[in-house]
């Protein structure tokens, strides 16, 4: 007996020990996620230098070098948090500062030719989708995932719309998931595939932001095509991330029309799926068109955006686990790669207009 009363009191103080280093764990594993990021991204601006591996880019290097890591050397969990804050917070505060390679000009001179074109990709990708995911009996929910997140922005996007149309937490991981990996692959596809396109800076960024899943894959996609590359994709595919609000609002009215018996919670203005980066991203474009920032200044915050962004990318490489393609069913998986292929096809149909 007195030795069952030791065990739980020896037990009742571990615990205490273990949660009262919890918070010096947690900080300490945030920060060596986000060195770690760094590393990756420092050793890929080396080795972009190199002639053949300049054709790739340092943020496609970035991709690989820390989907390399992952698969050599594994990520303790700790670092999850701080991989995570690179991937999603240090691309937003990057694609930010891109805002200083524009100007509103720019902007307003390419402003209706690119919301026709991603009005047109995001209405195709999803109608197409949607139609064969029912046409291959998938729960709508999970068909309808996959389908704004290729069609809009990626993981973003199904994290926002899934709550609005009732969908399962296994749908929306499943979802998640599906996009990252398939992304990354066409990601990849397509740097490789560049100098053989034929097409000038312009029309492969066009391509890129119309056609890829995440601002992580279109950004990484279109740097081999340099600044008028980026520049255009960026454009691109901001476009169709603000086409989320009026997505999410149809989707969620459809299905909860669909489906009345399910709950609906009344959303306050701060709930709705606003990509507020946007409006920093605009926001830079303006303090670059009335020159508020001198040269200097400016040239090293791009310098730093790219930093960031490359920091994006390893966190991206790193967060990958082809293992999950185990949990997806062969449907799912037609659908997506469909949904897809369908896409890369209408981009290039586009740029033939």
């Amino acid at each position: 007996m007195n030795n069952l009363r030791a065990i739980k009191a020896q037990s009742s103080i571990y615990l205490q020990f273990q949660n009262k280093n919890k918070p010096k764990r947690f900080k300490k594993g945030w920060m060596q996620g986000i060195v770690l990021t760094m590393v990756l991204a420092l050793i890929a601006g080396i080795i972009s230098e190199f002639p053949f591996f300049s054709v790739m880019g340092v943020m496609i290097i970035s991709i690989l070098l820390g989907m390399s890591w992952k698969g050599a050397m594994d990520v303790p969990n700790d670092y999850t948090i701080g991989i995570t804050f690179s991937s999603k917070i240090l691309l937003r505060a990057g694609i930010i500062l891109m805002g200083l390679r524009l100007n509103i000009e720019q902007i307003i001179a390419a402003g209706f030719s690119i919301v026709l074109t991603d009005v047109i990709v995001v209405t195709f990708t999803l109608i197409f989708m949607i139609y064969l995911g029912k046409l291959l009996s998938i729960d709508p929910h999970l068909s309808a995932l996959i389908a704004v997140g290729t069609a809009v922005c990626g993981a973003a996007a199904i994290v926002a719309v899934a709550p609005l149309i009732g969908a399962k937490k296994e749908f929306t991981a499943i979802s998640v998931a599906f996009i990252a990996i398939i992304g990354t692959i066409v990601t990849i596809f397509y740097t490789f595939l560049y100098p053989v396109l034929g097409l000038d800076s312009y029309e492969y960024g066009l391509l890129a932001g119309a056609t890829l899943h995440e601002l992580a894959h279109v950004i990484a996609a279109a740097t081999p095509g340099g600044d008028v590359s980026s520049d255009t994709a960026i454009l691109v595919k901001l476009g169709r991330v603000a086409l989320l609000i009026p997505v999410a609002i149809i989707l969620g009215l459809f299905f909860n029309k669909k489906n009345p018996s399910v709950p609906t919670q009344k959303k306050k203005f701060k709930d709705l799926p606003i990509p507020w980066f946007i409006f920093g991203f605009l926001i830079m474009c303006l303090i670059n068109t009335f020159g508020i920032l001198s040269t200097t200044i400016t040239q090293m915050l791009i310098a730093l955006s790219i930093f960031l962004l490359s920091m994006a990318m390893a966190g991206l490489g790193l967060g990958m686990n082809f293992s999950e393609f185990k949990n997806l069913k062969g449907k799912v998986l037609i659908t997506g790669a469909s949904g897809s292929i369908a896409l890369i096809i209408l981009g290039f149909f586009l740029l033939k207009m």
